[in-house]
């Protein structure tokens, strides 16, 4: 496993050779400064609200690469004055979908700080995040001497078919896509990465219902006191060193843990699915979203008569798909 993670920084370092600087402001790193890495193309709608989210949680600086965008996101981007912005027209896909180029800037900028690293359809929501800044989180987690910190991806969505209502640009999606499945999950643990593997939601059902065992998987460690020798292997599904991937106690207890609220179901979804069901620039030649384009066609919608309505974490956390563990 250390071969495979010194190989993984090796790479990361190649593939940065595709980024170019657009707007570096790392100069205004802070050594307690909470950081947010991304990887984003054509998001500009999503964006003004993303930013807002984040910071109001207490994020200090965002470090994203733009891959190509053509709707005027990277100009958007590169004017924030807490944004660093690189971008690349290389392939995303060879890139391992976007894992070394913020594998690198983990590497160069994260060393010694909290790192969030998320997509722009991702809200995070942990315990008492309604009255607690994401500080507060960090500095529990640094004092219980824990390193990852894991949430559970929640596919979001609206009642009715997804094009009815249009998600305006900087508006919250949750608004909108506020329903979830809050059952119907499965759960094993990978026995390389020792990370637990979970699957199911309203794709499960709905898109991989004949496959179920090729639905996406949902777990997530998105928050990670980053060190320059870790390195994602897949998405922000599993790291290595292994020893981060234990984020859930294999004692009968229970861990902190968070959700990822996953606000992709709205109504530009269709055509975004049917974009990159041509570009073929996500994983397994984007099948997924191949599955998505055609599901949509027959159903147009995700909810059912099972399906609840997102109020707050404290709903989550009565579920069980997420839990605060010992932090009080």
């Amino acid at each position: 496993m250390r071969w495979a993670r010194k190989r993984l920084r090796m790479r990361a370092r190649r593939k940065s050779l595709q980024l170019r600087r657009v707007a570096d402001r790392t100069a205004q790193l802070r050594a307690d400064d909470i950081l947010l890495f991304s990887a984003q193309r054509n998001e500009m709608p999503r964006l003004p609200y993303f930013l807002e989210y984040y910071r109001d949680m207490g994020v200090s600086h965002f470090l994203i690469v733009d891959n190509g965008s053509t709707d005027g996101a990277a100009d958007y981007l590169a004017e924030q004055d807490d944004v660093s912005l690189w971008q690349t027209s290389a392939s995303y896909k060879q890139a391992r979908f976007g894992v070394d180029w913020l594998n690198h800037l983990q590497s160069r900028y994260g060393h010694g700080h909290w790192c969030l690293t998320v997509d722009s359809d991702e809200f995070l929501v942990y315990p008492f995040c309604d009255t607690r800044p994401l500080r507060a989180l960090t500095d529990w987690l640094d004092t219980c001497s824990i390193r990852a910190f894991s949430a559970m991806l929640l596919d979001m969505y609206p009642k009715g078919r997804l094009d009815a209502e249009p998600c305006l640009p900087g508006q919250n999606p949750i608004d909108i896509a506020c329903w979830f499945d809050s059952g119907n999950y499965t759960m094993s643990r990978n026995p390389v990465y020792k990370n637990l593997w979970i699957q199911g939601g309203p794709r499960a059902r709905l898109f991989f219902a004949d496959v179920p065992e090729r639905a996406p998987a949902l777990n997530k460690i998105p928050l990670v006191k980053w060190d320059r020798r870790y390195a994602y292997v897949s998405s922000t599904h599993m790291l290595l060193p292994r020893g981060l991937n234990l984020v859930y106690d294999q004692r009968g207890g229970e861990k902190a843990s968070g959700v990822l609220l996953h606000a992709k179901f709205v109504d530009s979804f269709a055509a975004k699915a049917a974009e990159e069901a041509r570009r073929r620039e996500h994983y397994a030649d984007a099948k997924e979203y191949g599955a998505y384009a055609d599901g949509l066609a027959d159903e147009g919608q995700l909810w059912c008569k099972w399906s609840e309505k997102y109020i707050n974490w404290r709903q989550l956390e009565i579920l069980g798909l997420m839990s605060k563990g010992n932090w009080a």
